[in-house]
């Protein structure tokens, strides 16, 4: 566990800060910077509440309800009443990271100094990360658009000491008597507040860094196995020579055929494809393999660059300007004004666009497991690598399970932010559905490190069974480690799924990665 400290400054945070606390222990403080810029900016809002003229999120009712001017007794309640209004979520649980992630993600833009709140609001948001208290966000809630507005007013709750929230040993308790075990005051929300809460693309923007940073890992792991296959089907490495991918000069795709060739260096396995059963080149499956996995590869570092340049943004509407003095009046030179910064357009788009690269990743990665299984297709292994065909069934099944994942995958490709359904009275009229594009990325995710788990069991076990021939050194380091892991050998049939599941952590965990590098040098 990541126990170092993320200092939250005006400027923005960094994916590795938020996987840091999200999925670490990674302590949060405020700097000097920051608690500065939020005191100004509190000074233009305060500036601005004391005057008869309305002002949108200050002294005016939100959404379609924006017409009308609340006066100034009312405004605590006005803030009380949006977040537990919008706090209206359904459906299961949320993981603990992506709470984490959208609470930390919504305080470094609170730390801007662009949202008007009090340092007070920001030091006990901080305050709840550092305790280990999670608020309890519901699947159902976000249209990515006006920001996550359930899922974060469901953290806003937490932090007015209302609704329910996971303490750090795991247990559902009251938020109230959560906060008052770790000596932390609910907050009362003033002008704006409760609404600088709700606005923003916060978990989305959480979901797709956690997905970039494990995506990277995938996608090394999918080139490795990738070479395993090949190696397996007694394929050739020329394909990958770096002459012919220069003259396609795609950075991911080069990548990929150079981390391939470092795994198959040395190989006895490769170069056979003439042997027996004269083949002119191999299949696409594996010929292309480069291209497809380059393809994914450079996607997510397009993927990275939209959430960059997200994590320097401060989403918020009304925003505080500080600068010159507007005609409408200000405090200190500042001013506040609407915008439409909190669509998810940007971060929706990515998220589609990586749930297809993995797809089809997934894809290929299937295709070449089935390859290995098929006795007219495999160059003289075993039908479906079993140990006695026709008494054995070997991996025929395991097949079928990885195909079940990849045609989960391709409805899981089909874009969410091509939908939009209006909302507020049509004030809301168009909107991104981001939150649900990165719902289902995290599963796509999830299902890609199972295909590539099965595929390196395919792979592993046709290196085994090519006996005469001896494996390149990294395919040798990987099955000493995979058989270490608890991946079983060819031989006689047995209950497979531990097999599988001891694979997919094996893959997921970064061990395969940490298998051939010693062998390899670093991967890509």
């Amino acid at each position: 566990m990541d126990m170092h400290n993320v200092v939250v400054g005006t400027s923005g945070t960094t994916a590795e800060d938020v996987i840091a606390v999200a999925r670490g222990a990674a302590q949060v403080e405020l700097g000097g910077e920051a608690l500065a810029a939020l005191a100004r900016a509190r000074e233009v809002v305060d500036a601005l509440a004391a005057k008869p003229d309305p002002v949108y999120g200050v002294s005016t009712g939100f959404g379609a309800l924006a017409v009308r001017h609340i006066s100034p007794e009312l405004r605590t309640r006005l803030q009380r009443n949006i977040v537990r209004s919008h706090a209206a979520g359904m459906g299961p649980r949320v993981e603990r990271e992506v709470v984490r992630a959208l609470m930390f993600l919504r305080l470094k833009t609170l730390c801007s100094g662009r949202t008007g709140v009090r340092p007070l609001v920001a030091q006990t948001m901080a305050a709840l990360l550092n305790a280990g208290i999670t608020p309890v966000v519901h699947e159902y809630g976000s249209l990515g658009c006006s920001g996550d507005l359930a899922p974060l007013s469901h953290c806003a709750l937490t932090l007015m000491g209302e609704g329910d929230a996971e303490g750090p040993d795991g247990v559902l308790r009251p938020a109230r008597e959560l906060l008052d075990a770790h000596g932390i005051e609910p907050v009362v929300l003033r002008e704006k507040e409760g609404l600088a809460l709700l606005n923003g693309t916060d978990g989305m923007l959480g979901m797709l860094v956690m997905a970039c940073a494990d995506l990277a890992r995938l996608f090394t792991a999918a080139d490795i196995t990738a070479a395993l296959s090949l190696e397996a089907l007694l394929g050739t490495e020329k394909v990958l020579a770096p002459e012919l991918h220069a003259i396609r000069p795609h950075p991911g795709q080069a990548a990929s055929a150079a981390n391939m060739l470092k795994i198959l260096a040395d190989s006895g396995l490769t170069g056979h494809h003439q042997d027996d059963a004269p083949r002119v080149q191999d299949a696409y499956s594996v010929r292309c393999a480069p291209q497809v996995a380059g393809a994914g590869r450079d996607t997510l570092d397009h993927a990275r660059l939209v959430a960059d340049r997200e994590l320097a943004s401060a989403v918020d509407n009304p925003v505080v300007l500080l600068g010159d003095a507007s005609p409408e009046g200000g405090h200190g030179g500042g001013r506040v004004e609407s915008n439409g910064n909190f669509h998810g357009a940007p971060v929706a788009y990515v998220l589609d666009f990586l749930a297809v690269a993995a797809a089809d990743l997934a894809s290929i990665a299937e295709r070449r497991t089935d390859r290995l299984l098929d006795k007219n297709r495999s160059h003289g292994l075993p039908p479906f690598l079993a140990d006695d065909p026709g008494v054995d069934s070997g991996l025929m099944i395991a097949q079928y399970t990885q195909a079940a994942l990849v045609s989960e995958m391709k409805r899981l490709a089909v874009p969410a932010s091509v939908d939009s359904i209006p909302s507020s009275a049509m004030q809301e009229d168009h909107v991104s559905m981001g939150w649900s594009a990165a719902r289902k990325l995290r599963h796509a995710v999830d299902n890609l490190g199972r295909v590539i788990a099965v595929e390196l069991v395919a792979a592993t076990r046709g290196i085994e069974l090519r006996t005469g021939l001896v494996p390149g050194p990294a395919a040798q380091a990987v099955l000493a480690a995979v058989r270490e892991a608890g991946v079983q050998g060819a031989g006689p049939d047995r209950y497979l799924a531990p097999d599988l599941e001891a694979a997919e952590s094996f893959v997921r965990s970064g061990a395969l990665e940490r298998a051939v590098e010693p062998v390899t040098g670093p991967l890509a």
